[in-house]
């Protein structure tokens, strides 16, 4: 398995998406496999859209890994799963390279950058 992208909030492996402080409060990590990702979404930061999930869920639909400074990060990613009404809200250190990875892998499912605005 070898990294393509890592910072202290996620992990992109040729094989899976590990998820820094996912799981609370013990703050382990969540290893997913790329094939189990549908699609994975990106958007601007807002209210309802995130940006101040530290950690948890708001939704009971969609859990974020822990990240104190979500609040000040410029993308939110939601990652859609196979087979699952979850998903995962996450944000990284460098969003715009982590779009490129996420789009050359196919798992976007839209624009890179879609405007915030209601979860679809």
């Amino acid at each position: 398995m070898s990294t393509i992208y890592k910072d202290s909030l996620i992990e992109i492996t040729d094989q899976e998406l590990v998820f820094h402080n996912y799981y609370y409060p013990s703050g382990r990590d969540k290893h997913v496999p790329l094939n189990i990702i549908e699609g994975i979404k990106c958007r601007n930061p807002s209210f309802w859209g995130g940006s101040w999930r530290l950690w948890g869920t708001g939704d009971l639909r969609t859990w974020f890994p822990k990240d104190y400074k979500r609040p000040q990060r410029d993308r939110i990613f939601i990652a859609t799963l196979r087979n699952s009404i979850r998903r995962i809200g996450f944000t990284v250190e460098n969003s715009r390279q982590v779009t490129n990875i996420l789009r050359g892998h196919g798992l976007l499912s839209e624009a890179p950058y879609i405007a915030s605005g209601a979860d679809s």
